[in-house]
């Protein structure tokens, strides 16, 4: 699959453009491949279990803090979905059917896969774990100079500040 950026004459319009790009770099290089490994028996009809874990991910990715937040969010992503093979997103009452058959088995099977997907593309086993780590906070409650990096007024035990 070939990624172009660019106008278009079709009529496709999405709001999450940069999570378009993601998904397609996710599918083409199948990181999320391990979660084939979840292996729930549930009927398929227009998604396999597999496809919906992936669409809670997305839903997870796209700002969705609930999973009834898929149906007015993504359900109108019909150019996120096709980067997938889909031609649209399951409603939320799908999705949440299929996290409902999860069991603990599910679960442990869950757990590997993430884990498998995190350590093969994380940069923390190549860290080097013999420096320190400097971990810089103040808990003095004095005001801080308006040319502070970064400052901001805070909340310390009821004081303003």
């Amino acid at each position: 699959m070939t990624m172009t950026f660019g106008l278009t004459d079709e009529l496709c319009n999405t709001q999450y453009a940069p999570l378009v790009a993601l998904c397609a770099h996710y599918q083409k290089n199948q990181m999320l491949a391990p979660l084939e490994g979840v292996l729930i028996r549930q009927k398929k009809r227009d998604f396999s279990p597999t496809d919906k874990l992936i669409q809670v991910f997305l839903s997870i990715l796209a700002g969705c803090t609930t999973l009834n937040e898929v149906n007015t969010r993504l359900e109108s992503e019909s150019c996120m979905a096709a980067v997938w093979g889909w031609e649209r997103f399951a409603d939320q009452s799908c999705l949440s059917r299929t996290l409902d058959l999860l069991t603990l088995k599910h679960l442990q099977q869950l757990h590997q896969a993430t884990t498998e997907i995190w350590r093969a593309h994380s940069q923390v086993p190549s860290h080097n774990w013999r420096g320190y780590l400097w971990i810089d906070y103040d808990l003095s409650s004095l005001p801080c100079g308006p040319q502070a990096e970064k400052s901001q007024k805070g909340y310390i035990s009821g004081k303003k500040t």
